[in-house]
């Protein structure tokens, strides 16, 4: 996580039930962490699929292969 950006405190209503499911799957021992890094995964995928989208067909017919 950027450290450059400062962290403040925020108030939401979240189902107990979906922190307690991901704190196990990511194996974290806060909910903040789980809280932060779901943030964290969710934006880095809205990105990615975001540039999928952009470059979706520009590679041609032989994909990534006639580009070395």
């Amino acid at each position: 996580m950027p450290t450059s950006s400062p962290m403040v405190r925020k108030a939401y209503y979240v189902e107990p039930g979906l922190i307690r499911r991901a704190k196990k799957l990511l194996r974290l021992r806060t909910e903040a962490e789980v809280i932060r890094l779901s943030v964290e995964r969710m934006v880095e995928m809205e990105e990615f699929w975001r540039f999928m989208d952009r470059t979706r067909g520009k590679a041609g017919p032989d994909g990534f292969r006639g580009c070395s």
